[in-house]
């Protein structure tokens, strides 16, 4: 196999929950498409209830298309799950390991049912649990067991790593650790497939990320060209006796503060595509005018933001659910 290749395939995946026909089943995936290649990290985003879940579990072989394709590793995970389960792994929301186990006794029992599993302490010294072994599952904290789900699903030495919500629970330097455990994963040619809550995970660890809505994915592309799809804004504070109407008419224009108060009409948004341009415009006639921006403050679009705005805005939804990296949709979304 060569490096770059598509080890993932996903071709108008559904899935449907309850009667197949009628109005008492629900489609919880409805008809998504994407690719991941090797040694891609690729993270899956949306509200509870986008379909996130029941697409990733497609995709391990835990439950059976309601159509559409998948391929992971050249093989039907589902159909043909004895030639995909050794070279994955998965590292569900919650591991469910039996309670009165110590921590390396849990290891040992899944390094029983795991073809060409790594040595138990390595496992747990990758994920920082080494000084926990004798410790039993139901005294660890909530974090520690999410890092012992974690080095189970490292055991087998996986080609492609499933994460769904890997760090829910963590506190910050846990967090940091486990990102750079899945960075020296993805650097050593694994392919991580991040589904998670944290925005910030998300643009810190992801090649490619792709945003579900109701079933569908709505946008896809880098942190970079999602962002990008957004507007920038500059903010700041205008001093006594300074209307805003005082500001230049190209700013004016793209003058926007929805969360500003009535009775603070000196504070002002302003959002535009020209982020460089329009601070430069700003700048110079402040200088000019003599005035002093109070709490000026000039970003680029968050992820946070893009996903908030794309995430719950309604319509305009992809229907045939594909991911791809053409920018007609980032623009079209952009547009928004």
């Amino acid at each position: 196999m060569d490096i770059g290749e598509q080890v993932i395939e996903v071709s108008g995946l559904r899935r449907r929950y309850g009667p197949a026909k009628g109005d008492g089943g629900f489609e919880a995936v409805r008809g998504v498409s994407f690719s991941v290649a090797r040694g891609e990290l690729f993270a899956l985003l949306g509200t509870n209830g986008a379909g996130k879940t029941s697409t990733v579990e497609l995709l391990e072989g835990l439950a059976e298309p309601s159509g559409g394709e998948v391929r992971v590793l050249g093989h039907d995970p589902y159909r043909e799950r004895d030639r995909v389960r050794s070279r994955i792994g998965m590292m569900l929301q919650e591991g469910g390991f039996p309670s009165d186990l110590t921590v390396a006794e849990t290891a040992r029992m899944w390094a029983g049912c795991t073809s060409g599993a790594r040595p138990t302490a390595e496992a747990l010294e990758m994920v920082g649990l080494a000084p926990r072994a004798d410790v039993r599952v139901k005294q660890l904290s909530g974090g520690e067991r999410r890092r012992l789900d974690l080095a189970m699903a490292l055991l087998g030495r996986p080609e492609v790593l499933f994460l769904d919500e890997p760090t829910t629970g963590l506190d910050a330097e846990g967090r940091r650790e486990t990102w750079r455990l899945v960075r020296e994963l993805r650097e050593g040619g694994t392919t991580v497939v991040l589904t998670t809550h944290y925005l910030e995970e998300a643009e810190e660890l992801a090649d490619r990320l792709a945003i579900m809505r109701a079933g569908r994915i709505v946008v896809s592309g880098t942190p970079a060209e999602v962002t990008a799809s957004r507007p920038s804004r500059i903010r700041f504070t205008l001093p006594e006796g300074v209307p805003a109407a005082r500001l230049p008419l190209s700013l004016k224009a793209a003058w926007d503060s929805p969360c500003r108060r009535p009775e603070d009409e000196r504070r002002v948004e302003i959002r535009t595509e020209r982020l460089q341009e329009a601070l430069t415009e700003l700048l110079l006639w402040a200088r000019r005018e003599d005035v002093a921006l109070e709490g000026l403050d000039a970003r680029s679009a968050s992820l946070e933001e893009a996903f908030l705005e794309i995430a719950h805005s309604g319509g305009d939804t992809a229907e045939d659910g594909t991911a791809d990296d053409g920018t007609a949709r980032l623009a079209k979304a952009g547009a928004r």
